[in-house]
């Protein structure tokens, strides 16, 4: 693996447990779905019951500001739950998918934005600068969003670049590696991939087929990617999450790719 470069270096990402985590890029600072709920069951009447089986590493008000939340989707208890809702109302802006921005834009008004594929929004940076998000494809569960979406929902990925910034990928809740490869042909390499995995499944949807990432494919989508980091995140903290850290190790080192593995900063 080449070296990072210097930029990659100096960009920090902190974990906090499930698909939670932080990093400040161009000056401007970012979180990802948002969850700090304690363990415990949740869910939605109709819908599974998910078991949060370890609290995360830090409360909101150790985070200090936040200005964007990347949500990948907002109807799932395991990417925003009770505190991560009351924490957008103090967040500048909150970027996600276009029926999450209705949803949420009834309570937050303009700082709730939805961002369709290859949809691109640019942001201040406090040097004057400009950092670009572009939301990118992201799906669900096995097979085509029309067969996907009607279960588990619409779900975004976001794309960050900037003028001498590294790139950044934030894949959501996906499991597609086809839309990892339409993301690729538009930003390849990328220089920081959070790859959601955990290869998480419910028996009483798509037959017990993972619905997010599992190791072997987040390895595969590193790949693909031309990724020079991965930070993974959303393996573990909940119950239906199947495969863990030990298990993105073996993948990534049956790959060849574990030089490349960044487990960020816990908490």
């Amino acid at each position: 693996m080449s070296s990072l470069p210097a930029t990659t270096d100096q960009f920090s990402v902190r974990v906090f447990g499930g698909p939670t985590a932080f990093f400040e890029y161009g000056g401007v600072r970012f979180l990802t779905d948002p969850t700090f709920d304690d363990s415990g069951d949740y869910g939605r009447p109709g819908g599974p019951t998910l078991t949060k089986t370890a609290p995360s590493t830090a409360a909101p008000a150790d985070l200090g500001q936040i200005d964007v939340v990347l949500l990948s989707h907002d109807e799932h208890p395991d990417n925003l739950d009770i505190s991560g809702r009351a924490l957008l109302a103090d967040v500048p802006l909150t970027l996600t998918t276009p029926g999450g921005g209705e949803r949420l834009g009834e309570s937050l008004g303009k700082k709730a934005k939805g961002l369709a594929d290859w949809e691109s929004i640019a942001l201040s940076r406090p040097d004057g600068g400009t950092i670009t998000v572009t939301g990118v494809p992201a799906i669900h569960g096995p097979g085509s969003r029309e067969e996907t979406e009607p279960i588990t929902g619409q779900v975004v990925g976001f794309v960050l670049t900037g003028e001498g910034l590294p790139s950044v990928y934030v894949s959501g809740d996906n499991a597609s590696l086809d839309a990892v490869r339409e993301i690729a042909d538009r930003f390849a390499p990328i220089d920081t991939a959070i790859l959601f995995a955990g290869a998480p499944r419910f028996p009483i949807l798509f037959d017990n087929q993972v619905i997010v990432l599992d190791s072997a494919q987040a390895g595969e989508a590193a790949q693909i990617l031309g990724a020079r980091r991965v930070v993974p995140v959303h393996y573990d903290s909940w119950a239906h999450f199947t495969e863990g850290r030990d298990d993105l190790v073996a993948a990534f080192t049956a790959a060849g790719l574990a030089d490349r593995l960044d487990w960020g900063q816990r908490g």
